[in-house]
């Protein structure tokens, strides 16, 4: 018989605890040294030490080797069944995924995995399966994944409590391993390796595993995604539970109009008159351009572009369509061109909490898309590429799109030729050009 923790457990925790039994290391179960495949492998068994304790006490044993810590509060009846984000859709991703979590709980077989944004619930469901394990008296053991790592390079210190042996082993035999926060960020082929051993021990043992992975599952290393892949020849398979829509939080904070132009720009705070010195003419069509805009703001279909000089209302008109929206509770993706070429270009670097397929993917099909200032951008082929994939989607599909520009239908046609072809679409593209000079440089009228 061998320990279910060795003397990992003991060293990880920060409570002083008794001399600890010396079968068992304090774990207060054993596992058999039997063969893989063997029944019996893998099993926890209560210590010798354990005859005669209270039932409070062998639970109070299971907490200290769980590394649970401050975790050890979570459970399912805490749990909001909605979970913490605020769209519908993920709402109903995290309920599924509560659902599935308290059967694992209940009968841990095979491999549980979830994916998602930060603060998706995922360490939440997690804990709370570690508890509910705990509370049927079976062993868990929860570790986050860099913690784990960083505990196993210790283990090389001459001065080290634990020996490599010990923890490694402790992970890859605990009969309900959690491995908390496994990244899609690049790791060192020392960590790959290690992370691969201990997959492949659990999954030829068959061992329920529950592992959280920030970020989608199709960004993660390619080896650690086959091992996962691989789960599904075990009994129990796995079940890959996403939680949230991953470029949720990214997509919510680069796609939001900043807050003080919605607080300015609003239709209320648009003066029609224009500057100081606007014609009858150049003030027609401001008021015209309002017109349009509110229409749009009323029955959000087709295509809206604003063109005209600089400072002449444009992205006012735009910022007020957007407010108007949200006030509403209808999403809206509002991007200044320049800087959107550059979220999608850092979309592409290894260490990116989005990757760039999903984020191109949510702009092209926002609900509503503002693009403004289009032509203010750096003219690449990149992101000319770019911009044009865009504009075809949302052309195609018919989905509701602002954009305004310095430059005139003509001169879009011009310095942009492919993108210019579909903003002269009238079936689609309702053109309201402004003639007005610019308000931020003459005072107005007061």
């Amino acid at each position: 018989m061998k320990s279910t923790n060795g003397a990992g457990a003991a060293s990880l925790g920060s409570q002083e605890r008794p001399e600890p039994c010396p079968r068992c290391q304090g774990a207060g179960w054993v596992s058999k040294r039997v063969p893989v495949g063997h029944p019996d492998f893998g099993q926890a068994f209560p210590c010798q030490c354990q005859r005669g304790r209270d039932p409070e006490s062998r639970l109070a044993a299971l907490r200290r080797y769980s590394n649970l810590g401050a975790l050890g509060r979570i459970t399912f009846a805490a749990t909001n069944s909605q979970g913490c984000l605020p769209d519908p859709a993920s709402r109903q991703l995290f309920a599924q995924a509560l659902e599935e979590s308290i059967k694992f709980a209940e009968n841990p077989s095979g491999w549980l995995v979830f994916t998602g944004p930060t603060g998706s619930g995922k360490t939440h469901l997690a804990a709370a399966i570690a508890n509910r394990c705990i509370e049927r008296e079976q062993t868990v053991f929860f570790m986050v994944v860099a913690d784990l790592l960083d505990h196993l390079r210790a283990t090389y210190s001459p001065d080290s409590e634990v020996t490599y042996d010990e923890l490694f082993d402790q992970v890859r035999n605990v009969p309900v391993l959690v491995l908390d926060d496994l990244t899609t960020l690049s790791a060192t082929p020392w960590a790959q390796e290690k992370l691969y051993q201990v997959f492949n021990h659990r999954i030829n043992a068959a061992l329920p595993t529950v592992i959280t992975v920030r970020g989608p599952l199709d960004r993660l290393d390619e080896g650690l995604r086959a091992r996962l892949e691989n789960v599904q020849s075990v009994a129990g398979g796995c079940r890959v539970l996403p939680l949230g829509r991953h470029q949720l939080r990214l997509a919510r904070s680069m796609g939001e109009a900043p807050p003080e132009m919605l607080r300015r720009m609003t239709f209320a705070a648009f003066d029609p008159r224009g500057a100081r010195n606007a014609t009858p003419q150049e003030q027609q069509t401001l008021q015209f351009a309002l017109d349009h805009a509110r229409q749009f703001a009323d029955h959000p279909e087709g295509w809206l572009l604003l063109t005209g000089p600089g400072g002449c209302g444009k992205t006012h008109l735009a910022v007020a369509v957007t407010g108007k929206l949200l006030s509403l509770g209808q999403p809206v993706f509002f991007a200044f061109v320049p800087e959107l070429l550059d979220h999608l270009r850092a979309a592409f670097r290894p260490d990116n909490p989005v990757g760039y397929d999903e984020l191109f993917e949510h702009i092209k099909t926002a609900p509503l898309l503002v693009l403004d200032d289009l032509g203010a951008e750096s003219s690449t082929p990149w992101a000319e590429e770019k911009l044009y994939q865009i504009v075809v989607h949302r052309h195609e599909a018919r989905l509701p799109t602002i954009i305004t520009s310095s430059f005139g239908v003509d001169d879009l046609e011009r310095v942009k030729p492919r993108i210019g072809s579909r903003l002269v679409d009238s079936t689609v593209v309702d053109w309201v050009p402004i003639s007005a000079p610019n308000y931020r440089d003459q005072r107005r009228h007061s």
